[in-house]
């Protein structure tokens, strides 16, 4: 736990606003159970590649529904972190 206590409190670099959200995998598990619910209905697939387009395509909707909907963190809030995340995090990522 001592070796890894750097990452496990890597939320907490955010804003306190934020560490409920980041420490949560809600957004995931609502994703898997979309995932599951659509397959289920189904029930047998022909083929690998019709379950692979099926659930790309939930994860295509997912996607366009963070990007455009409702949002886990708001822009607003975000921003704040990004003015006070270090040049070179920034950089680094893209």
């Amino acid at each position: 736990m001592e070796e890894a206590e750097e990452d496990l409190l890597a939320h907490m670099s955010f804003p306190p606003l934020h560490w409920k959200a980041l420490r949560s995998t809600n957004p995931l598990e609502r994703v898997n159970k979309e995932i599951a619910r659509r397959t289920n209905v189904v029930g047998i697939f022909p083929t690998d590649k019709s379950v692979i387009r099926l659930v790309g395509c939930v994860l295509i909707e997912q996607d366009e529904e963070w990007q455009l909907g409702s949002r886990y963190m708001s822009l607003h809030s975000l921003a704040t972190v990004m003015e006070a995340a270090p040049v070179g995090l920034l950089t680094d990522a893209a």
